[in-house]
């Protein structure tokens, strides 16, 4: 879903495309935006607000004060909200008012109060587009900053054939998302994020693991994709998904198979973010049948499984990126500097579980982020996807200073 959680305006004029308008708000909703329908009072002759409201799931705003219970549309509410406003089809008629500023109805009212790019998609026929005072109030709102998504040529609703069909949805739909595209920080770059837990066997219905989530590795990759990162998300056994089209998922269940699939794609990466709770030891002898209980005492020989994050510093190049994980229960400061140097990492993201709401299984996380140079930068307690977020800004600097 290229629009997940993005808020877009559409707008809706008096126009015979105004039917379009449904098809382009399916397909934005279907992209993941959140859509609020507004309509001049002229496009309700097109196209009724309950079929707007229904694939919107939110009611349209058209007049100022709601009939029925007088509720106060706001307009700049409306116009704060909005990462986006998109009016079509327009009209002639809106056309002018907005670059008159003849805001006389609740869409007019919308655009100038919106702090958010608008693009307007005309749709008239070709006398009317091809007027002098058209193309010059064009020329104007595109002045003001607007963006003029062009109509195409074809058959038009009077019959004649000319310039003045609104530009198809789907092209629409994809200009939004270009619109959206040109602002992520982290386009053309490729990242590899490894999360959740590893089961180490000890026999075939038994493991040595922990109780890692996964929770911020995946929150980190969305977000690293949400910033136009090409993603390569490396996870140990969990019940999370995802749905970005950024994010390639590798399952793996030991660290040794986890190792194997990091090293394989490490080198074609810009950035490696190494989140996952990597098993520390392993069963030195797996058998291949379940151990039975015994009325004495049982021991089981570990051996340290291979460290990921160290192998992955060991070959990593002056163009690449290495991000570490810390989770500390004392000496935290002093541990996490510690990893930093010997695992040849650029920064480490530090939790500590004497910090109440973070750790495992919990949908907060407070975290320090420890510089090479030893500066350390605390942030408060957040929501994962909040810290997420903290995160991928501190690897879009310091790829940014590589």
């Amino acid at each position: 879903m290229r629009l997940k959680g993005k808020h877009i305006i559409l707008g809706v004029t008096g126009s015979i495309a105004a039917y379009k308008a449904a098809y382009l708000l399916r397909g934005l909703v279907k992209e993941g935006a959140e859509v609020q329908v507004v309509m001049t009072p002229a496009a309700k002759e097109f196209i009724t607000p309950v079929t707007m409201s229904a694939l919107s799931s939110r009611p349209v705003a058209s007049e100022f004060f709601a009939a029925n219970d007088g509720t106060w549309h706001s307009h700049v509410d409306m116009g704060q909200w909005a990462d986006l406003m998109l009016i079509a089809p327009i009209t002639a008629a809106t056309i002018g008012k907005m670059v008159a500023g003849l805001a006389d109805n609740l869409l007019v009212t919308t655009y100038m109060s919106a702090k958010c790019p608008v693009y307007i998609a005309p749709a008239m026929d070709l006398d009317m587009f091809a007027h002098p005072s058209t193309l010059k109030n064009l020329e104007i709102l595109q002045s003001y900053g607007n963006i003029i998504l062009e109509p195409g040529e074809g058959e038009l609703a009077s019959g004649l054939h000319g310039k003045g069909r609104m530009m198809e949805p789907d092209r629409i739909i994809d200009e939004v998302v270009k619109s959206f595209d040109s602002k992520k920080k982290l386009l053309t770059k490729k990242v590899l994020v490894t999360a959740g837990p590893t089961y180490e066997k000890i026999d075939p219905v038994r493991f040595i693991g922990n109780y890692s989530s996964g929770k911020m590795g995946f929150a980190i990759a969305e977000e690293l994709a949400n910033q136009g990162a090409e993603v390569t998300l490396v996870t140990g056994p969990v019940s999370l998904s995802v749905n970005h089209p950024n994010i390639k998922r590798v399952n793996v269940e030991s660290a040794s198979e986890m190792l194997k699939a990091s090293k394989s794609v490490f080198p074609e990466m810009d950035a490696a973010v190494m989140c996952a709770a990597v098993a520390d030891y392993k069963p030195a002898n797996i058998t291949s049948q379940k151990i039975k209980r015994k009325e004495d005492e049982m021991s089981i020989e570990l051996e340290a499984t291979k460290d990921i994050a160290a192998t992955l510093g060991s070959i990593k190049k002056e163009n690449q990126l290495l991000v570490g994980f810390a989770l500390e229960t004392q000496d935290e400061l002093k541990n996490a500097a510690g990893k930093l140097q010997r695992k040849n990492l650029d920064f480490i993201v530090l939790n500590s579980l004497q910090d109440k709401g973070a750790g495992f299984g919990v949908v907060t996380n407070k975290i320090t982020i420890l510089s090479k140079d030893n500066k350390a930068q605390e942030f408060e307690l957040k929501q994962k996807t909040e810290v997420a977020a903290d995160i991928v800004e501190k690897i879009v600097e310091e790829l940014g200073n590589l």
